[in-house]
């Protein structure tokens, strides 16, 4: 008898699973698009095709702004700024905290927290416009990384006049948290881009790996215009940093948002462009910004001592013409 049970269990579940087989939902690829962080998203996804994980990605997204985003009164950054003796910092500030302080390190100061009160002057900070150059003598002694520091859930300033400015970061961070979300949902193959931070996993729907374009550096053009390269990505991260688009110009002189923290004024040197492929965002966006204010020479001595990073870089040679250079790991999608 119960062999007869046995076998009659055994094969109610055979029965169960090729059923199961049978009429398991098929999986299709899926799009989000939307606004957050002041810029824009756009997320592709393999998954069933009942399942929607787009408001829990805009609820991520929604809990980002509310720590990151300068544009929002009440979140944790915009308090910080205005030196609000109550606010404490959550887990997501103290990660992205660490990493800078610890590409701060590495660059020598090239990227710092702290810069805020130098963008902002030269009127590229949050609802800032400028058409001249400003007087930025008296800003200097408010940056610097060594004048903040965590305590337990406070950030601790020295001069009240120290603000903070996420932006060359907090994007790629973003850009994790989601991809974080959907790797707990056992999904395989996603894209995901935030303000142009992007990570990828698995192929697209075309059954490869997810191909990102590299803009060619230009005054003039929209982004996506033209391309320079397209770049394919195996399970990476990928964010780039420019100084041909976020820009004034005063008596013929254009000057980039990107500032260096040593001279308090925007970067000129010959690198235009650089992209950076890293493991996950957070790190390739903590690194892209110093690597410009760093200059051509000092960012190929600062990727032979970080093999986990690879790079494209768009320069101009000694007589002005568009150079590029790149990495082993880069792989190009020819």
């Amino acid at each position: 008898m119960r062999k007869y049970f046995f076998l009659f269990s055994l094969l109610l579940l055979i029965i169960v699973l090729i059923v199961s087989c049978i009429f398991k939902s098929p999986l299709v690829y899926k799009r989000i698009a939307g606004a957050a962080q002041g810029t824009t998203y756009h997320i592709t996804y393999e998954t069933a095709q009942e399942n929607d994980f787009s408001p829990q990605v805009d609820s991520i997204l929604k809990a980002f702004d509310l720590t990151f985003s300068e544009y929002i009164p009440n979140s944790i950054i915009s308090r910080i700024n205005r030196n609000d003796s109550t606010v404490e910092i959550n887990e997501m500030f103290e990660v992205v905290y660490n990493k800078a302080l610890e590409v701060y390190k590495e660059t020598d100061g090239a990227f710092d927290l702290t810069i805020a009160p130098l963008v902002n002057a030269w009127g590229f900070g949050p609802g800032e416009k400028r058409e001249k150059v400003p007087n930025i003598d008296s800003l200097k002694q408010y940056v610097g990384m060594n004048k903040i520091r965590i305590s337990g859930k406070k950030l601790i300033k020295q001069l009240p006049g120290i603000t903070l400015d996420v932006n060359g970061i907090a994007q790629g961070y973003s850009v994790d948290i989601v991809c974080d979300f959907f790797e707990k949902k056992g999904i395989r193959n996603y894209m995901v881009e935030i303000g142009g931070e992007v990570r990828a996993k698995g192929e697209n729907d075309k059954g490869k790996l997810w191909r990102i374009g590299v803009d060619k550096p230009s005054y003039t053009d929209q982004p996506g215009a033209e391309l320079q390269a397209i770049l394919a990505l195996d399970n990476k991260s990928m964010t780039t940093a420019g100084n041909y688009r976020n820009y004034f110009e005063e008596n013929g002189i254009k000057y980039s948002h990107i500032i260096d923290p040593h001279t308090g004024k925007p970067v000129k040197n010959r690198l235009l462009s650089v992209t950076i492929v890293a493991r996950d965002a957070l790190t390739a966006d903590a690194y892209d910004t110093p690597c410009m204010i760093l200059g051509l020479e000092k960012t190929r001595e600062l990727l032979k001592k970080h093999p986990d990073l690879d790079a494209y870089l768009i320069f101009n040679d000694e007589k002005g013409n568009y150079q590029v250079e790149y990495t082993k790991g880069i792989k190009i999608d020819e």
